[in-house]
């Protein structure tokens, strides 16, 4: 009972973050939690899920770092991947990313830098040693290829990874027993199922379930990549609030299964496990979002969105200092 009482503690000053952990959540958050929320049973259960999810790379570390890195000592690295994928698709390795996202943890600060690469961006692909899309690295070379995209580009290691694909992000949703958004317009979108028209919504504020919460993520007929990126995250701020919620403590089983199952990471639980000290910093975490500039570009009829250079260097400057490189590159990257 003790145990219990020191967690709902802590949870009474989750609910007071409004910017916490975003997409941390999905899968580091969420297990860390549970390792205090009803002791052993819940504990199993995520090492067991974890311990099913976990998918190392074809690499000790990444080429910019001088050897094996400890999340519970280091700055660290985490590029968080989408998948576009379902069960009808089964694309595997040659899906695309629907979303990446890249976290730097300063672990002195505890605090955390963030920022959304939007999926269409014309990037350089060191698989492929060419320009394109950069969601496109995945199919062209699964999780690798996509790290070592996101290190060229912004000249900084991505020590980890989490992967996630449509039915996990339904999944968690409704395992929350769905949240509540302001849906900024009428829409009707495809569902998981790539069936047109199968999800209409009208304007206004609402319980979202999984399928339309990720309608609302996935859209972007009505606006552009940037204003989606955009909604992602309020979309997962939301996710947020009602998983840090008391009311939801009891669901967290579910939440635990609905990421595992639909998972893979490099990261082992016990690595996991070292991110709760972020999660109990209470008001005074610092979390700060990056965002990059660009412009709507068309090459031989090809939609690009092309990334200014100057924000490209400056976030990359920003994450190295966060991280407190002192020097190196990617690999090959002025040859």
């Amino acid at each position: 009972m003790q145990q219990y009482r020191r967690f709902q503690k802590k949870v009474n000053k989750r609910k007071r973050r409004r910017r916490m952990f975003l997409f941390i959540l999905l899968p580091i958050l969420i297990v860390g939690l549970s390792a205090t929320a009803y002791g052993s049973y819940l504990f199993a259960k995520a090492k067991s899920v974890v311990s099913g999810s976990y998918e190392e790379l074809d690499r000790q570390s990444s080429p910019m770092r001088e050897g094996k890195i400890d999340p519970k000592q280091d700055n660290i690295s985490v590029l968080f991947m989408g998948i576009d994928d379902n069960d009808n698709r089964k694309y595997g390795d040659a899906s695309r990313t629907d979303a990446l996202l890249l976290a730097t943890l300063n672990e002195k600060d505890k605090s955390v830098k963030l920022v959304s690469i939007p999926r269409d961006s014309k990037v350089y692909i060191p698989e492929r040693s060419t320009e394109s899309k950069i969601n496109h690295a995945h199919a062209y070379g699964g999780t690798k290829a996509t790290i070592e995209t996101v290190e060229y580009l912004f000249d900084v290691p991505v020590d980890y990874y989490v992967k996630v694909n449509f039915k996990a992000f339904i999944d968690i949703v409704d395992a929350l027993g769905g949240i509540k958004f302001d849906v900024p317009y009428d829409l009707k979108e495809k569902d998981s199922n790539d069936r047109h028209n199968g999800v209409v919504l009208s304007k206004g504020m609402q319980t979202l379930d999984g399928e339309e919460a990720l309608a609302v993520a996935r859209t972007r007929k009505y606006d552009n990549d940037v204003e989606r990126g955009k909604r992602q995250q309020q979309i997962i701020e939301a996710m947020v609030k009602e998983a840090s919620s008391i009311g939801s403590v009891t669901k967290y089983g579910n939440l635990i299964e609905a990421v595992g199952d639909n998972m893979k990471t490099n990261l082992t639980f016990g690595e996991m496990l070292s991110f709760y000290d972020y999660g109990t910093q209470g008001t005074n975490i610092d979390v700060q979002t990056l965002n990059l500039k660009g412009e709507d570009s068309r090459d031989d009829g090809i939609y690009y969105y092309k990334l200014d250079e100057e924000s490209v260097e400056e976030i990359s400057d920003t994450l190295r200092t966060h991280l407190e490189l002192k020097s190196g590159e990617y690999p090959n990257k002025s040859e």
